[in-house]
């Protein structure tokens, strides 16, 4: 389902704890590293699509989230050809998103990568708000600086503080960029990972299109 312009109607979404920490998830089978985002179907709403992808990516059902804000508009980026299949071509141009901003009300344990039998990801962290946008595929860099700013100010104050949205920005090392973990590969003691989930303390960056 595309609009006039080429582009495909989708949600994406920032999903927080009790730490104001978001839900960091690793694609499957590769490197790359996103928010949960998918498409939205003909006749449902935008907030409709994002309760289904909520639950199809990460296992979550309603009543485990409350929604704290959405971009007031569609947010687009264009997708190059090279990731666009061949038949696509010429009428597909990239996606415009409304993001949500949620805030998770249950235990971690209710989160389940497998939900359904096609998983998004294999792996998932809690990372500080301003996720390093270097391990996002490079055309959706801009959009995710648009949607964590636009979504920033329903945060307390302090989270807007020393934040870094580009690898340029604040070029620094690994260890002063995120707090230090443990780097075995079992979780820190007190986390708790939810069924089809492992804990990787430190994800490369890597390409990968990540296309919903």
């Amino acid at each position: 389902m595309l609009d006039r312009e080429g582009f495909r109607p989708n949600v994406g979404i920032i999903l927080l704890n009790q730490r104001n920490q978001v839900f960091w998830g690793k694609r499957i089978r590769s490197h790359s590293w996103q928010f949960p985002q998918g498409g939205i179907d003909r006749g449902e709403t935008p907030e409709q699509a994002m309760y289904r992808e909520l639950h199809e990516e990460v296992g979550l059902m309603p009543e485990h989230v409350c929604i704290v804000a959405r971009t007031r508009d569609w947010l687009r980026y264009e997708v190059p050809d090279r990731f666009i299949r061949r038949d696509a071509r010429g009428h597909y141009k990239g996606q415009k998103q409304i993001w949500y901003l949620l805030r998770l009300v249950a235990q971690d344990w209710n989160l389940n990568l497998r939900a359904t039998s096609h998983p998004e990801f294999d792996a998932w962290r809690w990372h500080d708000y301003w996720v390093p946008l270097d391990v996002v595929v490079e055309f959706k860099r801009g959009v995710y600086e648009m949607a964590l700013t636009e979504l920033s100010r329903y945060l307390p104050r302090n989270e807007n503080r020393n934040r870094y949205l580009r690898s340029g920005m604040r070029h620094r090392g690994t260890e002063e960029m995120e707090p230090r973990l443990p780097r075995p590969s079992h979780a820190p003691i007190g986390m708790e990972l939810p069924p089809g989930a492992s804990f990787d303390p430190d994800p490369q960056s890597e390409a990968g299109a990540g296309l919903e």
